[in-house]
């Protein structure tokens, strides 16, 4: 017996330790391509189509390598930094001859997809030619490809064309059936955020300011589709909605489209347009590998500076976070970085978040007020920027935002859940206490919150709400009173955004760093990306470890992943939170 142990032992040993040596070998062999791959640069072939798919998740900031792979789903992500300098690169490089479009659902946000046609547009100033091919166009991928010279549908393919539809998801029935109550104290009354857990519909307030949200988008969709296509409003939104863009033919019929073709004869088109024979081959270069292409047409040196370009995006919280978080110690020390450097000239924050924890939001917004103070600090709003997202933007010199950005949403909220029913009634748990003194027990989720303790922490928010409005007075050049009668925690778009003073003008990212060199006066600047990300191994080691699941879990959820992570954000609500008012999908 003593020898089977042993041998036991050390078969488990030797297992673990080929384990070990696998994983070693795994990791030098991903580091070895990887690198030989990320350093590789190679040129664009001559009469070259620039091929766009967006078929891939669209963040405001790509991995740090290029190629690097989530080994969880075997998928990338894209940035809209990289997508963008790619289409401007392309544009007065002579070997690019025109651009693919091969969009059919473009995982973005609509202030992404804004972004992207902007640059687009800007594209066809070069006199080159966008042609867009799909077989299917989603109503983001159909509003990009409407900027197109010509747009291609496959004989049995559709366009996804029926307005907007926002749709928010109530959890008070399932709260309800588990016996528990939600405690809410909040400041506010288009403060939703907390509606879901104790209403099982929309409030009149909310409804109201959905509705006007996407109306003020749609109303952006189909204004940049009538002026591409030469098809008025009216008309665009009778064909939504009579849903008259189902059948190819119907959309052939009112314009949408230009032609149905097979993919062979969208090639030889293409072929025709190149000045190539008719079997010849073409050359294609992806987004990726154009990325690999040396950027000889920027002639900026950075003799004048550096404007720095620090991303913060997801929820708000303590810590570290990543790039798909906001961690406050991350951000904090970055803006000091920027702000104690003096190469630098100028800052543009690019936010990208729908709030979080107050208390994070405020440490934030401190370092913003600091660098403001020395360095002209523009604040670049994507697809939202609401409540915490909000606060942390209000010190900067100016605020940019796209018409359908979703911002404002200055409220505050606390939720305490009260889980005595489910413990008791449900599950047969009861609890039983000794204290040293009357709010010993302040704040407990297993019973109900006395009184006292309830005006305690309403005393709280309400004190959080006030210095929230008084630091956006501030920051906004406007009187509290105006600020409170825009705040609480109501939701607006871009466009209404603008018009009561909570931005200063329209514009994606590239227009927030010309403004932020127009400002810093200076002409010739190169451009540093902060906060400094991962290295790849530290990337590899973070997923190989678990710290990075979020993609698998993604993937395998896929449509119903938005509900698993409504649940995480709820649970890590922790303290007072500077939250937009409600988790919406517009559909």
């Amino acid at each position: 017996m003593k020898d089977f142990f042993k041998f036991m032992f050390a078969s488990m040993l030797g297992f673990f330790l080929t384990i070990i040596l696998l994983t070693i070998i795994l990791f030098t062999v991903i580091v070895s391509l990887v690198a030989l791959a990320t350093t590789e640069e190679i040129s664009t072939p001559k009469n070259c189509v620039l091929q766009i798919k967006l078929d891939r998740p669209v963040s405001d900031r790509g991995p740090k390598n290029p190629i690097f792979i989530d080994l969880y789903s075997r998928s990338k992500r894209d940035g809209l930094t990289d997508i963008l300098d790619n289409i401007h690169k392309a544009k007065n490089d002579d070997n690019i001859k025109g651009i693919l479009l091969d969009v059919s659902v473009i995982p973005a946000g609509l202030s992404t997809i804004y972004e992207i046609r902007d640059a687009l547009i800007d594209f066809k100033k070069s006199g080159k030619f966008i042609i867009s091919y799909s077989e299917f166009y989603s109503q983001g991928a159909y509003y990009l490809a409407s900027v197109s010279d010509r747009i291609y549908l496959q004989p049995q393919g559709m366009i996804l064309f029926k307005g907007l539809d926002a749709e928010l998801t109530f959890l008070k029935g399932t709260l309800d059936k588990l016996d528990i109550k939600m405690q809410i104290i909040r400041h506010g009354k288009f403060k939703a955020a907390t509606e879901p857990l104790f209403l099982d519909k929309m409030s009149p307030e909310n409804r109201k300011q959905i509705s006007e949200l996407i109306n003020n988008s749609w109303g952006k969709i189909v204004e940049g589709i009538s002026a591409s296509r030469s098809i008025s409003i009216s008309q665009l939104n009778q064909i939504a909605d009579s849903l008259k863009a189902e059948t190819p033919e119907d959309a052939l019929k009112y314009k949408l489209v230009d032609q149905l073709a097979f993919k062979d004869e969208l090639l030889q088109d293409l072929r025709k347009k190149l000045g190539l024979a008719e079997k010849k081959e073409i050359n294609f270069i992806t987004l990726e590998k154009y990325s690999n292409v040396p950027d000889s047409y920027n002639k900026l040196s950075g003799k004048d500076g550096k404007i720095a370009i620090i991303y913060a995006t997801g929820s708000i919280g303590g810590g570290n976070g990543n790039d798909q978080s906001i961690g406050s110690e991350r951000i904090s020390k970055a803006f000091r970085k920027a702000r104690e450097d003096k190469k630098i000239k100028a800052i543009v924050f690019r936010i990208n978040s729908p709030g979080g924890s107050a208390l994070s939001s405020d440490v934030i917004w401190r370092e913003v007020s600091l660098a403001a103070k020395e360095k002209p600090v523009i604040a670049s709003f994507g697809d939202v920027a609401a409540s915490g997202g909000y606060y942390i933007a209000c010190p900067a010199t100016k605020i940019l935002a796209d018409p359908t950005t979703i911002t404002g949403s200055i409220g505050v909220f606390g939720v305490v859940p009260n889980l005595k029913g489910l413990f008791n009634n449900k599950l047969g748990i009861t609890f039983d206490e000794a204290k040293t003194n009357a709010n010993s027990d302040y704040i407990s989720i297993t019973k109900p919150m006395p009184t006292y303790q309830v005006k305690v922490l309403q005393a709280a928010i309400e004190n959080i709400y006030s210095s929230f409005v008084a630091k956006v007075a501030e920051g906004r050049h406007l009187s509290r009173e105006s600020i409170d009668s825009i705040g609480q925690g109501r939701v607006w778009s871009g466009k209404d955004a603008k018009r009561i003073g909570l931005i200063d003008d329209f514009g994606g990212l590239d227009r927030a760093i010309e403004v932020a060199g127009a400002l810093a006066k200076i002409k010739n600047y190169s451009l540093i990306y902060l906060p400094e990300q991962k290295e790849l191994l530290q990337e590899l080691i973070d997923q190989l470890t678990g710290n990075e699941t979020r993609s698998a879990i993604e993937k395998e959820m896929g449509e119903y992943y938005k509900y698993y992570q409504y649940l995480k954000e709820i649970q890590q609500m922790k303290g007072i939170q500077a939250r937009m008012p409600f988790e919406i999908s517009i559909n």
